[in-house]
This record gives structure tokens, C-alpha cells and sequence, in this order.
């Protein structure tokens, strides 16, 4: 059984919605960056975009690594890590861009509106 958090983040407004079984199932395999319907978890009309997420350990999912498997690298400034001294680097751990079993968390804005407001098919998260 497959369970995701799902937050969509609407301008300055978010709401939360949690999905299991065959809706979640329609995320597995999906990548950062791709588009997805809100028919899966019962927002018709609006599609939104994958922009990240976390896995069950607390990592973040980051776009550029392929598949869903966690790896350490070694950054600089930038994504999961804001250096306090100029050219700090340390090593992170990530996660795949690529939905998986492992994922608790996605993250989703809105790509295209529908004909109701958003507010109105779920409740503010808190």
C-alpha cells in the first residue's frame, strides 16, 4: 500500500491532501518537473507541476539525480545547503527525482486553473 502527502502550493496558499492506494499509484514513476492531473486525487480541471518532495528519512527529492535512490554529494551553495562562509562545501544526502515506494511527500503547483477555486475543493492546511 502506497501512501502520499500531498502539498499544493497555490500562490501565496497551500493546501494538504493525503492519498493512498490507486490515486497514489498513479505517481509512481513520475519525475520532478512533469505534469500531472488533478483528476488523480479529485481536483478536476487543474493540472499541476511536480517540484519536489521528501522521502520517509527526511530527504529531499532532487531533479537531477536519476531514479529513486539515494546518493551523497558533495555541494556547495545552493539546493538543500546555504554555505555560512564563501566556497564551504558539504557533502548532503539526497534522493532520486523519480516517485517512488520510498517517497512520503510531493510537492505540486498549480500549472493550469480550473473552473472552481482551489479553496473551495480543499481545506486550507495548517
Amino acid at each position: 500500500m502506497v501512501e502520499f502527502k500531498l502539498v499544493l502550493a497555490d500562490g501565496p496558499s497551500s493546501y494538504a491532501r493525503s492519498v493512498n492506494d490507486a490515486p497514489a499509484a498513479g505517481f509512481l514513476g513520475k519525475r520532478i518537473g512533469e505534469v500531472v492531473g488533478g483528476e488523480l486525487f479529485g481536483v478536476e480541471g487543474y493540472t499541476f507541476r511536480i517540484s519536489g518532495g521528501t522521502d520517509r528519512s527526511g530527504f529531499p527529492l532532487r531533479g537531477d539525480l536519476p531514479g529513486g535512490r539515494q546518493q551523497r554529494l558533495f555541494v556547495g551553495d545552493g539546493f538543500g545547503f546555504h554555505a555560512p562562509r564563501h566556497g564551504q562545501h558539504r557533502r548532503r544526502t539526497y534522493r532520486g527525482g523519480t516517485i517512488s515506494e520510498e517517497t512520503v511527500q510531493i510537492n505540486l503547483t498549480v500549472e493550469q486553473r480550473g473552473k472552481k477555486p482551489l479553496a473551495e475543493l480543499l481545506q486550507p492546511a495548517s
